[in-house]
């Protein structure tokens, strides 16, 4: 058997005695006792039985009080946390928006170096016009499941734009952003997007890399400089940015 759980101190104890004491002088049968000295003393033991009870209700209340403040703040924290997260995250996506994407850019590019993956999905308004727009935020949602299964967990996807995506990888340098850039193109190419017509997805990507003290600005401005041309080369391809002049299309 287990112990039994001890009883919580009584805050009030020794005012407890002292009214038990009292009582008991009152109750005894002392006939030369003077009348108005034991009426006295049962107008004072009625006072402080009422003023027991009123400190024991008020220190109830106060725990009480207590018990919902800490509750609400809980609540708060809560409610602050999905703030929060609703003000730096897509809806639809739950990956970073624009804003916290540009922050984290400019964040990392204060300590060190990153590559930059834009990608667009190729054709996507033929998707909305053809099938409707609840299709076109399946083959969204159905791009971003491709993107989390590939990025590295310390990489950062953010949604730019209606069908345009970003993946930060910091630190990372061009031949590794190229092989992360080219997996994710051949995810997308191969998902099951269950397209009415069955036909299938793609995404053209532009790479970008930048040393520590540039900017989001320029980090993005080479990269869709790199996936003008993956568009402009047929699209479902990978161009690299390098410096300032992105490279010819490759397939």
């Amino acid at each position: 058997m287990g112990t039994p759980a001890a009883t919580p101190p009584d805050l009030f104890d020794a005012e407890h005695q002292a009214l038990e004491a009292a009582r008991a002088v009152y109750l005894a049968h002392d006939a030369a006792a003077h009348i108005s000295c034991r009426q006295a003393l049962g107008d004072l033991l009625a006072s402080y039985e009422r003023l027991l009870r009123e400190t024991r209700r008020l220190v109830r209340r106060s725990d009480r009080a207590e018990l919902e403040m800490n509750q609400l703040n809980m609540r708060l924290q809560d409610l602050a946390a999905q703030l929060e997260f609703r003000a730096n995250h897509d809806p639809l996506t739950g990956v970073l928006n624009r804003a916290a994407i540009i922050e984290q850019v400019n964040r990392q590019l204060q300590r060190g170096g990153l590559s930059l993956i834009v990608l667009d999905i190729d054709f996507f308004k033929r998707v909305n016009d053809s099938f409707g727009h609840p299709m076109g935020d399946r083959v969204i949602l159905g791009v971003v499941a491709c993107l989390k299964a590939i990025v590295p967990p310390q990489c950062q996807i953010g949604r730019v734009g209606g069908e345009e995506f970003t993946v930060v990888l910091p630190g990372e340098k061009l031949d590794m952003g190229r092989q992360v850039a080219e997996s994710l193109r051949v995810a997308i190419e191969a998902h099951p997007f269950d397209l009415p017509d069955g036909s299938g997805i793609t995404a053209s990507f532009g790479l970008s890399h930048v040393e520590a003290g540039g900017s989001f600005d320029s980090a993005y401005g080479l990269a869709d400089e790199a996936l003008y041309l993956a568009k402009r080369g047929g699209r479902n391809r990978v161009c690299v940015a390098e410096g300032s002049a992105p490279s010819s299309p490759a397939a």
